[in-house]
């Protein structure tokens, strides 16, 4: 009497067997490997930079045709549209590394104490620094984020929590998103006009600059803490609601602080906005070679303005004049870094801690 063995499959032979035909595990980065390679060669051979990369990204196409012979049309769609999706995250970061080089490069040779710790007053040629441009870029944009982040807190808390629904939660949001769009030379002839009927032609201070950038920045404050601030459940406000709280001190308590990360990554991205503008603080604000503490008297200078005047009068010679202009690029970049930086720290240590 025979009797017959009958073999289980293994889990894998089964996975296997579902999924069907599939390739290697390494087939993208083979794939890869030989696109960069071929680019290489090609570069080394003498070709330019532009067809080397050109080639590489053509040879990565490689993998979905080789899917589509393997694994069939499914599969090899969806590995062509992530090799586009791949595709068109590099060709981001084209233009955002050439910018970061280039001013990483000619920045940072004129960095040093004297050019944080002096101003341009009476110097000629090569010296002085930008610390009249960073207390004055300090100074306008701190203005502009007092003036602009209650604003847009504010109205941003009265469209999603009393002004829901209603005609005229739907103008200020029209009015909003066209303020968005305007133009910053627009902020700035508004901010002088507004100057000129207080102080008359010609007037130039600091706080007219910041009335100028806090034009630009109130929209995406509106905007952003707007979105925020719908995010939060529902059932957060109707629970406070349920143990009596008062609507006020559900949204200081409940509603602001579950939606804090979200409403401090807009501002940030407000500030960002406005910290490089030039048109609206040319117009208001003026140029200086002193240090100006005094936001309502006399011109004041700031990082865009100088590094623009530098680039666009440089003076004979000129070499050390476009060297402060980028290293004021550089330093602006750098503030602009450090603010995020907060943001971030300031969204994780306010935040409920179960969105950490």
């Amino acid at each position: 009497m025979s009797t017959t063995t009958t073999r289980t499959p293994a889990p894998d032979d089964v996975s296997a067997s579902l999924r069907g035909r599939t390739l290697p595990k390494g087939a993208a980065l083979a794939v890869l490997a030989l696109a960069v390679g071929a680019g290489v060669l090609l570069r080394l051979a003498g070709a330019g930079t532009v067809q080397a990369v050109l080639l590489a990204w053509v040879l990565t196409f490689l993998l979905p045709a080789w899917s589509v012979a393997v694994e069939g049309t499914r599969k090899a769609t969806d590995r062509l549209v992530t090799t586009l999706v791949y595709s068109a995250f590099g060709l981001a970061l084209i233009p955002l590394s050439s910018i970061i080089w280039t001013v990483l490069d000619r920045g940072s040779r004129v960095l040093g104490a004297e050019f944080f710790t002096f101003s341009m007053r009476n110097v000629v040629g090569e010296g002085g620094g930008i610390y009249h441009a960073i207390i004055g870029t300090l100074l306008i944009t701190g203005a502009a984020a007092v003036i602009s982040i209650p604003i847009g807190l504010f109205t941003a808390i009265w469209l999603v929590e009393y002004g829901e629904g209603t005609g005229l939660a739907r103008w200020i949001r029209f009015l909003v998103d066209v303020m968005t769009g305007i133009p910053s030379i627009v902020a700035g002839l508004f901010a002088y006009a507004l100057f000129v009927v207080f102080f008359g032609e010609g007037v130039r201070m600091g706080i007219g600059g910041a009335v100028a950038l806090s034009v630009l920045m109130i929209p995406v404050v509106v905007r952003s803490s707007e979105e925020m601030l719908k995010l939060v459940p529902n059932e957060l406000r109707e629970a406070s609601y349920a143990l009596g709280v008062p609507k006020w001190r559900t949204i200081v308590k409940v509603v602001l602080p579950t939606a804090l990360a979200g409403i401090v990554t807009g501002i940030t991205l407000a500030i960002a906005r406005v910290i490089g503008e030039t048109a609206p603080l040319l117009i208001i604000a003026g140029m200086t070679d002193s240090v100006n503490f005094n936001l309502f008297d006399g011109r004041m200078a700031t990082l865009p303005v100088f590094a623009y005047t530098s680039q666009r009068s440089p003076g004979i010679p000129p070499e050390f004049s476009l060297e402060r202009a980028w290293g004021a690029a550089l330093t602006l970049l750098v503030i602009v870094m450090v603010l995020n930086l907060i943001a971030r720290l300031v969204s994780y240590y306010f935040s409920p801690k179960g969105e950490r």
